[in-house]
């Protein structure tokens, strides 16, 4: 439990993100932790607990039931909200290359990541375990990592990295000690033997309670629903005169699921979420956020009579629109053979252009919130801490915007680099990049003007006058020579 303890709190100890769940299973050896974030802070806090496992799990010490390759044995990057499976799949494989030059550990592209077909299936990665592995890397070509070191790391073994949609971890459990009927029913359930499709089974003892568990994975239980998995796994049990006596769900389980399960076993004809107390409530005290609506409705709200969200959110939402075209435009670079030579370049604009449309559209939200706290600021009862309240308001209400201009203005710079490198089929994206990029720039710079006149402090009004006007400067000139290469490729 120390080591758990360790690991998590390496995990937390990143700002931005938040640990949901540990689960730890002393007959699997196998600890599972979920944490979400943005892009940038998950990554940090992947990057430090696999250190920490790494300096505390010896694999040649380590023996379980579930089947392993590493002290970090599998790491899923799944999208849950404001980043695509593409854009997964291209985190997976950047996040990959630095922890294999990192921790130099050799590392397997798996699932939607993988690189080469029979990746993309985990058990075909994991087969022998890290036994059989340590033998074989190095030796056999078919064994050779997508990263890092054609040999196993001395202790800490081999990482799987990859994305894929949310799993999920579904254990049964069975009234007799037989090992041979769990592997039976594994076999008979599974997609590879050809039972249900979406669906990894394994069998395996529970050495503390006595009992053989059925141990699967469901891949897609939108396809295949858990309690399909559970009937299935209890008429082949039946064959063999046993009962199913329990079932576990290891880690987080989406919503969606178990009201299929419910709706399933309470035989409802009309059953949905919305009639769920708790979630009509959430919905009621719950705000949705700017960037949860669509783009009616987000125009609806700049629409309405209000003060946000204003110039300051449409500037943020403008630069990650140019930045989303900045990605387009890669991307389709990247698929034609005439460009392969520019590959790694392409994919790391991509990541960068994705990580920068994550934080404009977070930029959207942070400066409607800084407006409303001048605004909270300016309510308060006259007194020396309102003026210090507001001061401390219109400074933050500044710095939102500004790190808008700075972070467009790194948008900016990827577009040139498309614009230079990138299709001509696609050159006119790259221009409309570069516009929206720059406007954004624009209207961000505006709103640092406008805070900054009611600011006491002239020594922060000073210096952040002549970052807005260098950023700007140089952000014009550089959109100029972006349109400019624009209207001379068009005719290539």
């Amino acid at each position: 439990m120390d080591v758990i303890e360790q690991i998590a709190n390496a995990i937390k100890s990143v700002p931005g993100v938040t640990l949901l769940d540990v689960e730890h299973d002393p007959n699997h050896n196998r600890s599972v932790m979920t944490f979400v974030g943005e892009p940038e802070a998950v990554k940090e806090a992947m990057m430090k607990a696999a250190e920490k496992a790494i300096e505390l799990i010896d694999m040649n010490k380590h023996t379980g039931e579930h089947p392993r390759i590493g002290a970090v044995d599998v790491i899923p990057f799944i999208p849950v909200y404001g980043i695509t499976m593409s854009e997964c799949v291209e985190f997976a494989k950047s996040f990959a290359k630095e922890y294999a030059e990192r921790f130099n550990i050799p590392v397997y592209l798996y699932a939607e990541a993988a690189q080469r077909d029979y990746r993309k299936t985990l058990g075909n990665i994991r087969r022998g375990e890290f036994e059989a592995l340590k033998e074989e890397l190095g030796v056999k070509p078919e064994r050779d990592p997508d990263f890092g070191p054609k040999k196993i790391h001395p202790t800490a073994g081999a990482t799987a990295i990859g994305a894929r949609d949310f799993l999920i971890a579904f254990n049964v459990n069975l009234g007799t000690d037989n090992i041979d009927i769990a592997k039976a029913v594994a076999k008979g359930v599974r997609e590879k033997s050809g039972g249900l499709r979406n669906v990894q089974a394994i069998g395996l003892m529970l050495a503390d309670r006595g009992i053989a568990q059925v141990s699967m994975n469901l891949l897609n239980y939108k396809k295949t629903p858990v309690y399909r998995a559970l009937e299935l796994v209890k008429a082949e049990a039946r064959r063999y005169g046993v009962p199913v006596i329990g079932t576990e769900v290891i880690g987080l389980i989406p919503l969606d699921a178990v009201i299929d399960t419910t709706k399933y076993y309470l035989q409802s004809e009309i059953f949905d979420k919305e009639q769920i107390f708790e979630l009509r409530v959430h919905n009621i005290v719950t705000e949705k956020k700017m960037i949860d609506h669509t783009l009616v409705e987000f125009t609806d709200l700049v629409a309405a009579p209000k003060a946000t969200p204003g110039g300051g959110s449409v500037s943020a939402v403008i630069g990650a629109l140019g930045s989303a075209l900045v990605t387009m435009v890669a991307g389709i670079t990247k698929k034609r053979k005439k460009y392969a030579h520019l590959k790694e370049d392409l994919e790391k604009v991509i990541y960068q252009a994705d990580l920068l449309r994550s934080k404009l559209l977070s930029l959207t939200l942070e400066d409607s919130a800084a407006f409303d706290e001048v605004m909270k600021a300016y309510k308060l009862p006259d007194s020396p801490e309102k003026e210090k309240a507001i001061e401390n308001a219109l400074k933050y209400a500044a710095e939102v915007p500004l790190n808008t201009m700075k972070t467009a203005f790194e948008a900016l710079k990827l577009a040139k680099f498309i614009a230079e490198k990138g299709t001509p089929k696609a050159i006119t994206d790259a221009g409309v990049a570069a516009i929206t990029t720059f406007g954004a720039m624009e209207g961000a710079g505006l709103n640092v003007k406008i805070n900054l006149i009611s600011i006491t402090d002239n020594e922060f009004v000073e210096e952040k006058k002549r970052e807005v006007e260098q950023l700007l400067n140089e952000g014009r000139k550089l959109k100029e020579e972006i349109i400019e290469i624009v209207h001379k490729r068009m005719t290539e």
